[in-house]
């Protein structure tokens, strides 16, 4: 006569320290799968994105091929020394609604891994902060100044604020995780920088 196959015990029987011994075995695996990968990183001062690994795009290249485009005047920023572009795209406000408008959107990667995104649009201010921020928007939190021109900074306390301006009848969004020196830099950087015929 054989013995019977072992059974799992039923729920009821489990103790806490069956319980335990479980999570342990999550907490193993998942610490070994992130130290294989490096997927994991300890960051305290926010989410930062490592340069070398992003590609790079030639932004004032592409900027100007896009000029014919679009039917407002794209400017190319004047970023700072360090800085890189990692992407240049265009599409409609709300790609959904052929009336809302169009959008030339540049990502920067500034020297010290932090991203930011200059968005330059005909489309209005209340579309432009939807299609970044979501249906709900975002609360307006105050306004900044830089060399003359106001922008309006919206976004909950912790968020990565949104920054929109409008310079010449061309809306401006500035977004991401770079410090308020970065989104300075990058506005400053859109002021000074060549206006592109429309």
């Amino acid at each position: 006569m054989t013995d019977p196959a072992p059974r799992k015990p039923p729920r009821s029987a489990m103790t806490v320290r069956d319980m335990v011994v479980a999570i342990g075995v999550l907490v193993l695996v998942v610490l070994v799968v992130g130290g294989v990968t490096r997927g994991c990183a300890f960051s305290p001062g926010g989410p930062s994105v490592d340069p070398s690994a992003l590609p790079v795009v030639d932004a004032p290249a592409e900027l100007r091929a896009l000029a014919a485009d679009v039917p407002f005047a794209l400017r190319v920023p004047a970023v700072p020394p360090g800085w890189r572009s990692n992407a240049v795209d265009q599409d409609r406000v709300d790609p959904a609604d052929p009336a809302s408008g169009r959008v030339v959107r540049t990502g920067y990667l500034t020297p010290e891994g932090r991203y930011l995104r200059l968005v330059q649009s005909d489309g209005t201010e209340e579309a432009l902060l939807v299609s970044e921020a979501g249906a709900g928007g975002a609360p307006a939190r105050g306004t900044t100044d830089v060399g003359g021109l106001a922008f309006v900074v919206y976004g909950a306390q912790g968020d990565e604020p949104i920054w929109i301006g409008e310079l010449d009848g061309v809306r401006l969004l500035i977004t991401g995780s770079g410090s308020e020196q970065d989104f300075q830099a990058l506005a400053g950087g859109v002021l000074t920088g060549e206006a592109l015929p429309a």
